[in-house]
């Protein structure tokens, strides 16, 4: 990572305080204060040693400075502790709000968009690259105030004691952040490879996980296991060099923290030996000078000292920010129907398309112009071949595409509906069923209100009766994460029933019978097709057994509408629909010798 970047990224991290400013800052009070504290104590620690040892007092006359002393541990702790929930309280509203961002960010972009990345690289990203910045907000950064306000007021405590002492700290100071510096740029260059290879790791073992059973059915199990050690290995590799980094500022921060407080103590010794005279004003070097100076010398390094342990999080956060800050400024913009305000209408849906062009994020054409109509209270069917353009057509419709030309719902543009107001008027089947909710019944309700009687009827429709005396506790069953538990039929007779739950104008179908067995796909596309017949309906399908008695099919080829019209339409005229029934035929022949 070059300079540029490292300064790009400080520079943003910085600005994410915003969100534990107050935190923050009452860490770095608590932080001085205990370090004023500190030099109250040792100043009481230095006189009454002074005291003692020098002017002989009675220890009775010095019951007050005891007892002011045992104050100063006791407001010491205290304002630690302080200094540390404050820290740890902003840095946890930080990484809450950083999280927010990219959820929110997710949220706008759609899933059109985020399938493009394996699952367990949005997983690095919410968790580990987020959680990676607490160190850095709550300590690194107030102690980054703190290593230079209390060494100065150190300087200021001892200067006018004894200014040789306070000379030889006010040299070896600088020494310290310039060497660890140089050491930390290699670290957060180690740290950001240390990500990019647990993020890799991560999307790759989820993926593995996931598909554990193809692997297993296709004898791939080894080969899988083989790959997860190299990545597994490589990330080792990775994070023990982070570490050697980590150690080396460590030992650079030391070696000169020790060698200063060495030669303060050499330079009081020979002074007290008579060798040296100087630095005392003319008033002699006291036991008192010497005392506070050998107290306050390791306290003035302690910020420093602190600044080092805590620099590796900052080579963390800077490597868990090259990722996030490149998903939050490099992902395209929010959609404007994010911001677009909410539409009501009551009417009968009906879409219509005059050279309408979906496009990418960045801007390249995924379609050629298409035009259609999909009249109110129709059923359509999209076909054709995988890679012809109508996954991304039915995204366009449900609203994560960016689009050119004209999509309007009677009469109102797509975009300038919200996508919130839009989505409450249709229902979804997908390939991949989701249930994110905890129950069965919460994913089949969706927080509406739905008469049992209802209910059992939809239930009994979308095949899910079937096999719900199978499960333990019925409708309250736990489905675990993404319905973890239930079969892809099962989970997929759930989504069927859940959309005919839904009072939608616009039902949209993508492959509903994708997965299933034969008798599971006859139960669920008899149940949509009863439903469909109730409002708006577009079906893409590969299936073409059972669309004569649907009212339009739509034919798409290189991603654009090659042909529209009925089933009798086209099937007698040459074209696309009557080469795919051809070609099916033929394959199904083969399939029979």
């Amino acid at each position: 990572m070059n300079k540029s970047r490292q300064h790009l990224l400080l520079r943003w991290l910085r600005q994410q305080r915003q969100y534990g400013a107050t935190g923050l800052r009452i860490a770095s009070l608590c932080g001085f204060a205990a370090a004023i504290t500190v030099i109250a104590q040792a100043w009481l620690m230095a006189s009454l040693l002074q005291d003692l040892i020098v002017s002989q007092q009675p220890r009775a006359t010095l019951i007050a400075d005891f007892l002011l002393l045992l104050l100063c541990f006791v407001v010491r702790a205290g304002l630690n502790y302080c200094r540390e929930m404050a820290g740890f309280r902003a840095a946890v509203a930080i990484r809450r709000a950083l999280r927010q961002q990219v959820l929110d960010r997710l949220d706008a972009l759609g899933p059109a968009w985020i399938q493009g990345k394996p699952a367990g690289s949005w997983s690095t990203l919410l968790s580990e690259q987020i959680e990676q910045m607490q160190e850095y907000y709550a300590r690194y950064l107030p102690q980054m105030t703190l290593a230079v306000a209390i060494p100065c007021a150190i300087l200021i405590a001892i200067f006018p004691v004894n200014w040789a002492a306070g000379l030889i700290l006010l040299v070896a100071a600088p020494l310290i952040p310039l060497f660890m510096a140089l050491t930390g740029m290699g670290a957060a260059d180690a740290n950001r490879r240390n990500f990019l290879a647990l993020s890799r790791l991560s999307g790759d073992f989820y993926d593995r996980l996931r598909g554990r059973e193809t692997l297993r059915l296709f004898y791939r199990a080894a080969a899988g296991e083989k790959a997860v050690a190299v990545s597994t290995d490589t990330f080792r590799r990775r994070t023990m060099e982070v570490l050697r980094l980590a150690f080396l500022s460590s030992a650079v921060l030391e070696f000169f923290a020790s060698l200063a407080i060495a030669v303060v103590a050499v330079y009081f010794g020979f002074s007290y030996l008579g060798e040296f005279d100087f630095g005392h004003y003319h008033t002699g070097v006291t036991l008192f000078a010497g005392f506070l100076a050998l107290i306050l010398a390791p306290e003035f390094f302690q910020p420093l000292r602190d600044l080092g342990t805590f620099y590796h999080a900052k080579a963390q956060a800077v490597g868990g920010a090259d990722a996030l800050e490149r998903f939050l400024h490099t992902t395209p913009d929010a959609s404007p129907q994010n911001m677009a305000p909410d539409w009501h209408n009551s009417e009968p849906l009906t879409l219509t398309a005059k050279n309408l062009v979906v496009v990418s994020p960045d801007g390249t054409p995924l379609t050629q112009p298409l035009n259609f109509t999909l009249a109110a209270n129709s059923r359509v069917a999209l076909v054709g071949q995988s890679g012809a353009g109508k996954t991304v057509l039915m995204n366009t419709l449900l609203g994560f595409m960016h689009y050119q030309g004209s999509l309007q719902i009677n009469g109102k543009e797509l975009r300038a509906v919200s996508r919130e107001s839009w989505h409450q008027q249709l229902a979804w089947v997908g390939q991949n069923p989701r249930l994110p909710a905890l129950t069965l019944r919460e994913n089949l309700m969706q927080g509406q209100h739905i008469d049992e009687s209802r209910l059992q009827k939809v239930l009994q429709q979308a095949g899910v009766t079937a096999f719900l005396s199978d499960l333990p506790l019925g409708l309250e069953t736990p489905l675990g994460d993404e319905g973890i538990g239930l079969s892809v039929g099962q989970a997929q007779r759930i989504a069927v029933a859940r959309a005919l739950l839904k009072p939608a104008r616009l039902l949209l179908l993508d492959e509903p019978g994708s997965g299933l067995d034969s008798r599971s796909e006859q139960h669920v596309m008899q149940a949509l097709n009863q439903a469909a017949r109730e409002q708006t309906t577009l079906m893409i399908t590969h299936q073409l057994h059972d669309l004569a008695h649907w009212d339009e099919i739509w034919v798409m080829q290189n991603g654009l509408l090659v042909q529209q019209g009925s089933w009798q339409q086209l099937i007698n005229q040459p074209g696309a629909l009557q080469q795919m029934v051809h070609l099916r035929y033929q394959e199904s022949d083969l399939c029979n010798l």
